[in-house]
């Protein structure tokens, strides 16, 4: 009998491939000096930082993963181009942790790892579903699962629908896990003027 998943939920895992230069890495220790508490880790308060002239390249790098996305995901047919918004660093030192979120007024959104050891670093998504009835699993699979854990390390991307619930757990390991996120939205024209859901997002 076969059995279908609907509606998947996408992650896309990618890497940078490259190291980081001198120079993209001098700019980037400079902005732990300005950072603020985000209820368990640090967060920097520059928000805009792939717009810095010294990290225009990387910037191209990570854009280049978001048009693989839409590209190999979403397929539309739609003129629309995605655009990156607002990017930031968050610094997770030992057993500080990132709490639940999704990314509102945001289609798709990134974390670029400047810092991160497979053995001990994560990215743990959850369900944001309500379970009226909820039964104990004697295995966990696609379908009955309310988290999944992935591992990362330096120079992973990882791209995902803004919505997608997301955290940390208790940081382990001596390093700083150090993640570059950043948010995409689209300009251009979507729906049909017929349907009466043209729209022309600038």
């Amino acid at each position: 009998m076969p059995i279908y998943k609907l509606f998947p939920e996408p992650v896309y895992f990618s890497n940078l491939e490259r190291t980081l230069t001198k120079t993209e890495l001098k700019t980037i220790a400079q902005f732990k000096k300005n950072t603020y508490k985000n209820i368990h880790n640090l967060t920097t308060y520059d928000t805009y930082i792939l717009e810095h002239e010294t990290l225009k390249q990387l910037k191209k790098d990570l854009y280049t993963r978001v048009l693989d996305y839409f590209d190999k995901i979403i397929c539309t047919s739609d003129d629309v181009t995605p655009y990156i918004t607002q990017s930031w660093i968050n610094y997770t030192e030992l057993n500080e942790t990132h709490h639940r979120h999704a990314h509102a007024n945001s289609y798709l959104s990134g974390v670029f790892y400047l810092d991160a050891r497979i053995e001990v670093d994560e990215i743990k998504f959850f369900k944001d579903k309500y379970k009226r009835i909820e039964l104990s699993a004697t295995e966990h699979n696609t379908f009955n699962s309310t988290n999944w854990r992935f591992p990362v390390e330096t120079g992973d991307l990882i791209l995902f629908p803004s919505y997608l619930v997301h955290g940390v757990e208790p940081k382990q390991g001596i390093n700083t896990r150090t993640s570059l996120a950043f948010n995409v939205f689209i300009k251009g024209k979507i729906g049909s003027r017929l349907d009466l859901t043209e729209l022309t997002l600038s």
